[in-house]
């Protein structure tokens, strides 16, 4: 029997592209950071990663964006609930509206932010009477990261809300379970997964972010400057090798990070397949 031709480059050819294309555009400038950062010995590598300025920074940009993605979970989840499974009045252009952050240039999206929450903002002038400051502010930060984060859990879970068969909630509804016990007994576990790599993609996102942050953060030392701002400063004062150690960090410490999100992830589908 002759063996078929594919009209597409073959395994080889594809991986090799694969390969080059991963190398020049992640590995190389990854790698790049690593070896700047061997000009300073240990003792300095040590000095310059563990300066309370830059510590205060890693508290608020790791701690931010966690509470941006657990707040995008849980609001991105009833998103997409809403959206797959209710048919409303607008509900097109609210589906429109969730990719806006993708859109959206993120300095646009800071200055926006800055004056909506600012004291003299649409909704800053109602919070500062009651004592809530948002912008120049750790919470500013945490709105600004909500903002960006929040399509890629709505992104992740709406297909996987969409491929879910009624037929499975009808029959536990027939066999006596309430809406909660349908929820989390049978919708939930076939959406952990797809959830869990929205949170994962909604943190790594806020992670990085510098644009939409920068304004409404008011870049205080040791109260609401990011990580990214450090790094950014450090090469404006020609501090190369100072930059790319605290930004060495932020790669190990983000590399972990997802590196236990996944393996979560893997157990979590590894559970689910052995219950069935």
């Amino acid at each position: 029997m002759a063996k078929q031709k594919n009209i597409l480059p073959g395994f080889n050819l594809s991986l090799g592209f694969t390969i080059f294309y991963l190398s020049l555009i992640v590995l190389i400038p990854l790698s790049a950071a690593f070896i700047k950062t061997t000009e300073l010995s240990i003792p300095e590598f040590w000095e310059v990663i563990t300066a309370p300025r830059v510590v205060a920074s890693y508290k608020l940009t790791f701690g931010a964006s966690f509470i941006a993605a657990i707040i995008n979970a849980v609001f991105g989840l009833l998103i997409a609930w809403v959206l797959v499974r209710y048919p409303f009045p607008g509900k097109k252009f609210i589906d429109s509206l969730v990719d806006l952050p993708f859109a959206l240039p993120t300095a646009v999206a800071g200055i926006a932010l800055t004056a909506v929450y600012s004291g003299n903002g649409w909704i800053g002038s109602w919070l500062e009477p009651l004592g809530i400051k948002v912008a120049f502010t750790p919470i500013g930060v945490v709105v600004a990261l909500t903002f960006i984060g929040l399509p890629f859990v709505v992104r992740t879970v709406q297909p996987v809300l969409e491929d879910l068969e009624s037929e499975t909630e009808e029959a536990a509804a027939s066999l006596g379970a309430n809406r909660w016990q349908t929820f989390s007994k049978i919708i939930f576990p076939a959406i952990w997964p797809a959830l869990l790599t929205g949170f994962a993609l909604a943190f790594a996102r806020a992670i990085g972010e510098y644009g939409s942050v920068i304004f409404i953060a008011g870049n205080m030392p040791m109260v609401s400057e990011i990580t990214p701002l450090i790094i950014i400063t450090k090469l404006e004062q020609y501090d190369y090798a100072g930059a790319t150690a605290v930004a060495v960090v932020m790669l190990v410490i983000s590399f972990l990070l997802l590196f236990a999100i996944n393996g979560l992830q893997w157990w979590s589908n590894r559970q689910r397949i052995a219950a069935r």
